[in-house]
């Protein structure tokens, strides 16, 4: 890390540990610039590259990266089928560059959905990257946070069929063992960009007391200023997690 990246990376007071971004503008994007949808998601991957970098330099331990919902395969087939190869070959490209980097791959979501090739190429990668340490990168694809709870209900009512468990015996913490995301710590911040303020059915269950962020710029135009000013932001927030300023100021936590 260059003496500027160290400065840069001390003004942030309170650096949160799981950073979620929902990448919202990549088709408006394009479109401002007469260009076809597809071409704002293969800048949208020059913005990932980026902050990925960025996140690394500020000592955030898990970036998760909303890249395709459940609900995004009722767009026009042609985009969804562009995405998916955009997808695939950003597998292949991308997998060795995390590794040099020391960069683990998780995807969460519910991955049957893909072709054998993709679901292939995210064993192979996940694998590879296995063991790094330095930063984890979490890409959610044909991810849902409705989904996510609903197979959680699902593994824990098998449970209960199968005389493993008793219904009294099941907690919050038991429950969000059962989430997709059960080895990350739950994210601090959500930033989301392009303007829109809403989730989109994105991790429903473990941002019930993250730090929301809305940023105007378009995802392809998001870069490491715009990372900066929202965790500035973040860090100019108090968390109470349901208790009092005065209890939080004192040390009750």
């Amino acid at each position: 890390m260059s003496e500027s990246d160290i400065t840069a990376a001390s003004e942030i007071a309170n650096v949160p540990r799981h950073v979620a971004i929902i990448m919202d503008g990549n088709n408006r994007w394009a479109k401002k610039r007469l260009l076809p949808g597809i071409a704002g998601h293969r800048a949208g991957v020059e913005a990932v590259r980026r902050v990925i970098e960025a996140c690394d330099k500020y000592g955030i331990e898990v970036l998760t990266l909303f890249a395709f919902s459940s609900e995004n395969w009722q767009r026009p087939e042609e985009e969804v089928r562009g995405l998916m190869g955009l997808f695939l070959q950003m597998l292949k490209k991308e997998t060795r560059r995390l590794h040099k980097n020391q960069i683990r791959l998780r995807v969460l979501g519910d991955t049957s959905a893909f072709s054998d090739e993709i679901q292939q190429h995210i064993r192979e990668a996940e694998a590879l990257t296995a063991d790094n340490a330095r930063v984890t990168l979490a890409i959610a694809a044909n991810y849902g946070g409705q989904w996510d709870i609903t197979q959680a209900a699902r593994h824990l009512a098998e449970q209960v069929k199968q005389g493993q468990l008793e219904p009294e015996q099941i907690s919050a913490e038991m429950f969000q063992q059962h989430l997709c995301t059960a080895e990350l710590p739950l994210p601090d911040l959500c930033i989301r960009t392009g303007g829109d303020h809403r989730i989109s059915n994105f991790m429903l269950w473990q941002f019930a007391y993250s730090e929301l962020y809305f940023s105007s710029a378009l995802w392809p135009d998001f870069g490491h200023q715009h990372l900066r000013d929202a965790l500035l932001d973040y860090s100019g927030r108090q968390r109470r997690f349901g208790m009092s300023s005065e209890q939080i100021e004192g040390g009750a936590c």
